[in-house]
């Protein structure tokens, strides 16, 4: 436990939720079949930058200012995607009257400005809001906004606690 009290520690520890998380995603869809939906790849993408950004703090070690910085951009980026989470949790449980396939987000970035896409996103296709996947009464954005608010904790104690004593 006092290895996630260090900057280096907290942030590994970051960085390993998130591998884990994006790794059981892959499974999701690999071995599941589970297609992920343009906000479930939208918490994906938060997960990934989460990490990337944890494991560049894990990797240096940051004390001060640093350790802040990272402690920021994690939780920055833990809270977009935990609206997302928040938004497709609401559309799964107050589903669109007319359940539409939307096109995918790979087509909406490329084919609209970002100003337009996003909006397109967030509205939610008939595919955001159906339930492909519980696991002990939560479904996975709702699983997602729980990890989001952990990790969100965690980065907080970086941006907030005090600078641990050097030795």
């Amino acid at each position: 436990m006092r290895f996630l009290l260090t900057p280096r520690g907290a942030f590994a520890a970051i960085f390993a939720v998130c591998a884990g998380l994006i790794v059981f995603g892959l499974w999701l869809q690999q071995a599941k079949g589970l297609e992920p939906c343009p906000m479930c790849i939208m918490q994906r993408y938060a997960f990934v930058l989460a990490g990337l950004v944890a494991l560049a703090g894990a990797l240096h070690g940051p004390q001060g200012w640093g350790r802040r910085l990272y402690g920021l951009l994690v939780l920055a980026t833990v809270v977009a995607g935990g609206g997302v989470a928040v938004r497709q949790s609401w559309l799964q449980h107050n589903p669109p009257k007319v359940s539409e396939c939307g096109a995918d987000l790979d087509f909406m970035i490329d084919s609209f400005p970002l100003a337009d896409a996003l909006p397109m996103i967030f509205r939610g296709a008939g595919d955001c809001s159906k339930v492909q996947w519980t696991f002990a009464g939560l479904s996975i954005p709702e699983w997602a906004l729980v990890w989001f608010v952990l990790i969100a904790v965690l980065a907080a104690t970086q941006l907030f606690g005090r600078n641990a004593p050097r030795r």
